[in-house]
């Protein structure tokens, strides 16, 4: 196997493990209840602390992109996020295990900062299709996230699970330090100045935004789901929803593939998101019950979510492709402040009027997705993304 597919595999094999570690922290939030004696509230705080860090970090490191040693910032990520999840498995009290999440959501920050960074200039005639390629391996760990935890559960205490998470890392760790990363010359730095034009560009606002609500939906979805529907059934039953609407997300990203070349980047995302807000609408008003309806309406708002980030990203680079890493820094960090930010939010409201209620944040949150991409559309005159070049350092 040749350096470009051992790095690409490496790539996607530590996007897998990420999408499986951040997916089994909505599954555990009612043991880390039940062993901490916290409220929703402070439950809430799960979801910041893993990608606070996180979105610092993955914005340092892509914007520095065309400056620092990638492969060492590789290597040093994945042994690091390791390390993390160790911490969080022995944490004593929650704080501790927050402040462990803080450190693991960071460490992965800077792998996140780069990998797209390095699939960029590996594949830069295919740019689309290998980042939701990128985005479907995400979703593939994803929906064993929820699985594993209940796997794990059935035999072991929550701090189990993180411990088999560490092993998914060490084929990362081991290509990072023996195999020589292809060299990367096309990546560019930018002035201030520069980058200051980049963040007037209509196309990279518009993303940016959009990326920003897509992810505070995913996050709603990510951490309260399991925990909304573990109030009317069974723990096993209610990790199985979360995972169906994660599995939504592998045959939709597989469309997207197959779709980004021949549909216009918005025409494809409006046309995706529009039926999962009804759907979103169904799922909080059958509550009450885990039946065929709700799983097919959780799918379905699944799918049409999962387009965002794949989508959206790779319309933001294709506007000024020498400058993948800020980019990916710009809507990598945008996508995770709306994670962090939306599960809070719900934290706080749910411990005022109840999760069902709170969870409604979620279809008002889409319906202002759905508009601010249909007025991306328009501001910019085109589907497509409009290329610019820009100087450099």
């Amino acid at each position: 196997m040749d350096r470009v597919r051992l790095w690409t595999a490496a790539i996607f094999l530590f996007v897998f493990g990420d999408a499986m570690a951040m997916q089994a922290r909505g599954p555990i939030l009612a043991p880390l209840e039940r062993t901490f004696g916290v409220s929703e509230s402070v439950l809430g705080l799960v979801a910041p602390a893993g990608t606070a860090g996180f979105v610092v970090v993955v914005v340092a490191t892509g914007l520095l992109a065309g400056r620092i040693s990638v492969q060492r910032t590789l290597l040093v990520s994945v042994v690091a996020v390791a390390v993390a999840l160790v911490a969080m498995a022995a944490a004593p009290l929650y704080v501790v295990f927050l402040l462990a999440l803080l450190a693991q959501g960071a460490a992965a920050g800077a792998f996140r900062g780069v990998d797209r960074v390095v699939l960029s200039h590996l594949y830069a005639g295919r740019r689309g299709r290998v980042y939701t390629a990128y985005a479907l391996m995400w979703a593939v760990g994803a929906v064993a996230g929820p699985q594993l935890v209940s796997a794990v559960l059935a035999v072991a205490d929550w701090r189990a699970v993180f411990l088999v998470l560490v092993f998914s890392f060490v084929p990362t760790a081991v290509v990072a330090g023996r195999v020589d990363l292809p060299e990367m010359t096309a990546e560019r730095s930018l002035s201030l100045s520069a980058f200051g034009t980049l963040l007037r560009r209509p196309s990279v606002v518009g993303s940016c935004t959009g990326l920003l609500l897509f992810g505070a939906v995913e996050g709603i979805m990510f951490t309260w789901l399991s925990y909304y529907a573990s109030q009317f059934a069974a723990t096993t039953t209610a990790n199985l929803l979360l995972s169906a609407y994660l599995l939504a997300y592998i045959p939709a990203r597989f469309g997207y593939t197959l779709a980004v070349d021949r549909v216009p980047y918005l025409a494809l995302v409006l046309a995706v998101v529009l039926p999962a807000i009804p759907a979103l609408v169904v799922v909080l008003t059958v509550s009450g019950q885990a039946g065929p309806v709700l799983f097919l309406a959780v799918f379905v708002a699944g799918a049409g979510l999962s387009s965002g980030f794949p989508i959206l990203s790779a319309y933001a680079v294709e506007a000024a492709p020498a400058y993948t890493g800020p980019l990916n820094a710009l809507t990598t960090g945008a996508t995770y402040t709306g994670i962090a930010v939306g599960p809070a939010v719900v934290g706080v409201l749910a411990e005022l009027y109840g999760i069902g209620q709170a969870l409604w944040l979620a279809v008002a949150i889409a319906g202002v997705l759905f508009v601010t991409i249909a007025g991306t559309w328009l501001w910019t005159g085109t589907a497509t993304a409009p290329t610019v070049t820009m100087a450099s350092d």
